[in-house]
């Protein structure tokens, strides 16, 4: 066998992901906010790119055609982006199905710098006005508001220093997170001082905070209350009887009758068990759906793309004309061209993103149109091969686009992928049943059960077979833990055992 280099030709097909693919896909499955998040970005870094101010709200909906959707065939939606660009967008790379307002305020509140006041004599105070961000108020977060406590005692440096180590490590909640012992050989002092700089912050605001467990957490709050007398100590001491609803074994161990344990449960009830949660910071994100799915006269549904979730950009032309005339440098002129393919693909990744999101939207109204009419129980089972085959695009481009999106209905907004559901076999050989229909059934059973008989999961399922839904006990179980909903056991308890 002879062996030495050799040149030789080969013929292979392969996938290539350009960069403006990859950013396109990554379009594909962003949020409302997200992409406009996006869009913002894109406009500060390209001069060539302007938002559309035309107020052409409608234009793309006309464009692709709002139709009845009673049947598939609505389905035939008019792409104003050329196939080459729909084909870019629509790729296997292999990702599986597993794989709300954001408000921008612009100019709409107007320069703060410069020209005359129409108050204080029309003086110019435009350099001292604040901005809008600084005269928001900073929320205090809960190591903040407890240093600001301890600031006020009559700490030596050394305890100062051991109150700060605990409170960087009280967790989100409010617990100490820390070993006593590993933090006095980390300040090498002993653990009495670190109890006893403990004892001392046990005291601050909000009452609980500094516990190491939540039998701490709640006598520390009813001893700031002067409510932890012998009776409730011995219920805080048992807490697992209050769990089990064993109130008649909690009356001997507190010593208590019915109408004392009664409203010394009422009191624990009011306790927080994490008093450090209410210096969380969180804020609030408003669901602004993606679609608008409403009613026509003639019965069917009419299908539109929100207007307020469709950020409108537009290619300046006239600059792009003047920036590419003769005279300008190569440097300028390369950095011009790139701005100016980048902002045309942007353009046309919008108007393809906004119609692959309308078709796949219009093939799930037609495909759950029971649904929008009669309720949860007509859901029918549904995957993404199904709106695949409808639309003529790929499973992983309607896994994407049905990601973080919503659709807007007469009966609430629900997420795309809320309509994607497995389908379970009926006894009597007909169309299956999808599990959101059978989870909602397994709800309605539940809701309406009596002190008196109570459904076990063997007898859901019994019932669940009875009306045409083959479901075994297992997968009762699954979908009642789903719902959060507790066992038979647990149920029959919970109604029985009344104080």
């Amino acid at each position: 066998m002879v062996t030495g280099p050799r040149l030789g030709l080969r013929q292979s097909q392969s996938l290539v992901m350009t960069p403006q693919l990859q950013q396109a896909i990554r379009l594909l499955q962003m949020s409302a906010s997200e992409l406009i998040e996006f869009v913002d970005q894109e406009l500060e870094a390209n001069p060539l790119l302007e938002r559309d101010e035309s107020g052409g709200e409608g234009s793309l909906n006309e464009a692709m055609g709002n139709t009845d959707d009673r049947s598939e065939e609505v389905l035939s939606v008019v792409d104003p982006v050329d196939e080459q660009s729909e084909a870019s967008m629509d790729i296997d790379d292999g990702l599986t199905e597993n794989d709300p307002g954001y408000d921008t305020m612009g100019d709409a509140l107007g320069s703060t710098t410069g020209g005359d006041l129409p108050f204080l004599g029309g003086g110019n105070f435009g350099d001292i006005l604040p901005n809008l961000e600084q005269t928001l108020s900073e929320a205090e977060d809960l190591r903040r508001h407890l240093e600001g406590q301890m600031n006020m005692t009559a700490m030596v440096p050394a305890d100062r220093l051991i109150g700060k180590a605990l409170i960087d490590s009280l967790d989100d909640s409010g617990y100490m997170s820390a070993d006593l012992g590993a933090l006095a050989d980390q300040l090498g002092t002993g653990i009495e001082d670190i109890e006893a700089v403990l004892v001392v912050l046990q005291g601050f605001d909000p009452a609980g905070i500094f516990a190491r467990d939540l039998k701490e957490c709640l006598a520390l709050q009813l001893r700031d209350r002067d409510r932890y007398d012998p009776a409730m100590e011995a219920l805080i001491e048992h807490l697992d009887h209050l769990a089990k609803r064993d109130f008649n074994g909690l009356k001997v161990l507190c010593g208590v009758d019915t109408e004392d344990l009664r409203e010394m449960i009422a009191e624990v009830k009011a306790l927080d068990p994490k008093p450090g949660l209410r210096f969380e910071i969180s804020v609030s994100q408003t669901v602004i759906p993606d679609v608008i799915m409403t009613p026509i006269p003639d019965g069917g549904w009419r299908v539109e793309l929100n207007a307020e979730t469709l950020p409108r950009v537009l290619v300046n032309n006239q600059y792009y004309a003047e920036l590419t005339a003769p005279g300008g440098s190569k440097e300028q002129k390369y950095f011009v061209a790139e701005k100016f393919q980048t902002a045309t693909w942007l353009v046309r990744a919008l108007e393809q993103r906004a119609t692959t999101i309308l078709k796949a939207s219009t093939a799930l109204v037609g495909k759950q149109d029971a649904f929008f009419r009669k309720g949860v129980q007509y859901l029918k089972p549904l995957i993404l091969r199904d709106i695949a085959e409808l639309t003529g695009l790929h499973e992983s481009t309607i896994s994407r686009v049905t990601t973080n999106k919503f659709m807007s209905t007469p009966r609430g907004i629900y997420e795309l992928k809320y309509f994607f559901s497995q389908g379970i076999a009926r006894t009597d050989g007909g169309e299956a049943t999808s599990a959101e229909a059978v989870r909602h059934r397994i709800r309605q059973l539940i809701d309406d059960e009596s002190v008196d008989a109570i459904l076990s999961d063997d007898r859901i399922a019994e019932l669940l077979r009875k009306y045409g839904t083959m479901v075994a006990r297992r997968t009762v179980a699954k979908y009642r833990e789903k719902l959060k909903i507790p066992s038979s056991v647990q149920r029959r308890r919970q109604k029985n055992s009344t104080l």
